[in-house]
């Protein structure tokens, strides 16, 4: 069993809307609302992608009500904690004529300590029978900044294999945890290492960095692929994962499918090489639908032969 957890749960709306410009009033062309957090699109991936999963995490109020019934209604394996508070909604805007995105994510509930532990107490329970837990997303009001490194000090214990995609100090203390896998996008990287990135080597060396503060494994991703230090059958191993941009419909959730699909992978025993490819496709399928954590398998695998892989070393020039 795969286990997401997602603290920030949210209903999702996404508007497509041609030639957006703040300050005007505009008609959306298209537009869908879904249970979302980064966890729940992550959840809806892999449960497209037929592996055995269950969405944890908190949800509260009508929202929280709808996020539930969403996923239920999906075939979403499901267990969250009701808390008192409403659960956020977030509002997303694509314009199709440029590609550009504009997202308004609202802060979230306040979670109290009484509501946190409740959510700590099951999700220990869940884990029981787990193989993998996927920590993703923003942190609610009231919830303390090392809420992922003590869950990941947890079940580590318990032998359950740990990714964490998070961001700011939620990300760094989650990371000095000692997590299996880390896998921040690049602007989250730079933030957790301290320094921007200027050229690929800049990328290779914030992936030592992130292994050096803890991660067993550190996968960067950008918009075409990703970087990644990974534990290969001959050791420490740096690959640059990469397939052309599609052309894509909409890119919100790209992350997330990427992420679904190295973790669908390293549940099936694909080597590690094989995971960062098939979680490459993943993401790269995913910026055809319009709504985050929906792919089409068939569509996956047709991809899989255009990635691209290096491997690499510091220093070493990269094509």
């Amino acid at each position: 069993m795969i286990i997401t957890v997602t603290l920030n749960a949210a209903i999702d709306k996404t508007l497509a809307v041609p030639n957006f410009r703040l300050g005007r009033r505009h008609r959306a062309v298209e537009q869908t609302a879904m249970a979302g957090g980064k966890g729940v699109n992550v959840a809806r991936a892999l449960k497209s992608l037929g592996q055995p999963v269950i969405a944890t995490g908190v949800a509260g109020g009508p929202n929280g009500t709808r996020i539930i019934e969403q996923l239920t209604e999906e075939a979403i394996l499901n267990d969250f904690v009701r808390i008192r508070e409403e659960s956020r909604m977030s509002t997303a805007v694509v314009d199709p004529t440029s590609g550009e995105q504009t997202e308004i994510n609202e802060r979230g509930p306040l979670v109290t300590e009484a509501e946190l532990e409740l959510f700590v107490d099951k999700l220990l329970y869940l884990a029981k029978g787990a193989e993998i837990c996927v920590f993703s997303g923003s942190l609610p009001r009231g919830v303390e900044v090392d809420v992922y490194a003590r869950l990941v000090t947890e079940l580590r214990k318990l032998g359950v294999t740990t990714v964490l995609d998070s961001e700011g100090d939620a990300l760094l203390l989650g990371t000095r945890a000692e997590p299996t896998v880390v896998s921040p996008n690049e602007l989250e990287a730079e933030e957790l290492v301290g320094h921007e990135f200027s050229d690929d080597q800049d990328r290779l060396t914030g992936l030592h960095e992130i292994a050096e503060l803890g991660a067993g494994e550190a996968i960067m991703t950008v918009p075409d692929g990703c970087y990644a230090k990974v534990l290969d059958a001959g050791g420490p191993t740096l690959y640059r994962v990469r397939t052309e941009e599609q052309e894509a419909r909409s890119s919100i959730g790209s992350g997330d499918a990427f992420l679904a699909g190295y973790v669908a992978a390293r549940y099936t025993g694909r080597s590690p090489l094989e995971c960062l490819r098939f979680g490459v496709a993943c993401g790269a399928e995913s910026t055809q639908h319009f709504g985050a954590g929906l792919i089409d398998p068939p569509m996956v695998n047709r991809l899989l032969s255009e990635v691209q892989v290096e491997e690499l070393e510091i220093g070493a020039e990269i094509g």
